[in-house]
């Protein structure tokens, strides 16, 4: 655990010695941050004066806090791949990845520090985001439930975006091409979602499929243990894959 915790810290300090994160973070949080004002002013401004008077009016987490952590898994869609192509893609290319294979350290902690590297920078953007909607705490009464199942479903989607894109990483010679093949991916599994909810031609089968699909349950906050399994089993998978894909490297020298 102490060589998985030294290869994780390792690899999250050195997001930040090139200007790539400081500069993902800051483009992230000033598009979330603009998001985020232009719902809480059209919630002050048209929806909040429509609703008064009504039974059960939606609140400021169903419609601001949700559309923002929505908005933040469409944006990492595009950004994850950019984080996870330099993990081993970039290695390869730069004759380095021979020497981590080399080393006394197993497969599965290699793999294993480098995907809790990416989750530490996870949970980093996730926690400067939360403090948006944390921030509208001081002066009105938020739904701690949703927040906290939006939280938790951004996460875990984020998560198997960092899983998927390591193993990409690790088939590919280019961090360009591990990239946009990432991105391609986990674009096919919003599309997945798409097709399947479509009215013409719906598939439930392709709406369990897609990532998506689960991750619009928890923004509704609703905690179902099927949406959890199915992350856990998709991030395993890659996981195990990228670990099995690293062994074959190894033995092929």
């Amino acid at each position: 655990m102490n060589a998985i915790w030294a290869i994780a810290s390792t690899e999250f300090r050195r997001m930040f010695v090139s200007p790539l994160a400081w500069s993902i973070l800051a483009v992230v949080q000033f598009i979330l941050a603009w998001i985020f004002l232009l719902g809480l002013q059209e919630y002050l401004t048209q929806i909040q004066p429509m609703s008064t008077g009504m039974e059960d009016p939606p609140g400021v987490s169903d419609l601001v806090v949700s559309a923002l952590y929505l908005w933040a898994g469409i944006i990492m869609l595009a950004v994850m791949p950019l984080m996870t192509m330099r993990q081993f893609a970039e290695e390869r290319m730069n004759q380095t990845l021979a020497l981590l294979t080399s080393s006394p350290l197993s497969s599965t902690q290699i793999v294993l520090g480098k995907y809790f590297g990416l989750l530490l920078f996870v949970l980093l953007m996730i926690g400067l985001l939360s403090l948006m909607p944390l921030s509208l705490a001081l002066g009105t009464q938020l739904d701690w439930g949703m927040l906290a199942a939006a939280v938790v479903g951004l996460t875990l989607l984020l998560a198997s975006f960092a899983a998927a894109g390591l193993f990409l990483s690790a088939l590919a010679r280019q961090p360009v091409i591990a990239a946009v093949t990432t991105f391609g991916l986990l674009l096919f599994l919003v599309i997945l979602y798409i097709s399947g909810s479509s009215q013409a031609a719906g598939s439930e089968v392709f709406v369990y499929l897609s990532h998506f699909g689960h991750f619009l349950s928890f923004l509704e906050g609703m905690f179902d243990s099927s949406d959890l399994v199915y992350y856990l089993l998709f991030i395993g998978g890659f996981l195990i894959l990228t670990i099995r894909k690293l062994d074959n490297d190894r033995l092929q020298g």
